[in-house]
């Protein structure tokens, strides 16, 4: 039985610290649109653009200029 827990109990405590590490965010557009990421966007100072992940996996990049603010939620 204990064979078993230790696995499990070292799984989960994986999956817990993968889990706290993400934290989704929101960025509303000037126009009024909100994006929902899975992680916090990246900034790109020398090309102006936030690069994230939306939620169907795909990678995406959005000016500056264009975003209002970026919220975590």
């Amino acid at each position: 039985m204990t064979l078993r827990t230790v696995p499990a109990l070292l799984l989960a405590l994986g999956l817990a610290t993968l889990v706290g590490c993400a934290s989704p965010s929101v960025i509303t557009l000037n126009d009024g649109r909100e994006i929902q990421t899975v992680d916090a966007p990246d900034y790109d100072s020398t090309s102006g653009f936030y690069e994230f992940e939306q939620l169907d996996g795909k990678r995406a990049k959005v000016n500056k200029d264009q975003v209002r603010t970026v919220k975590e939620l």
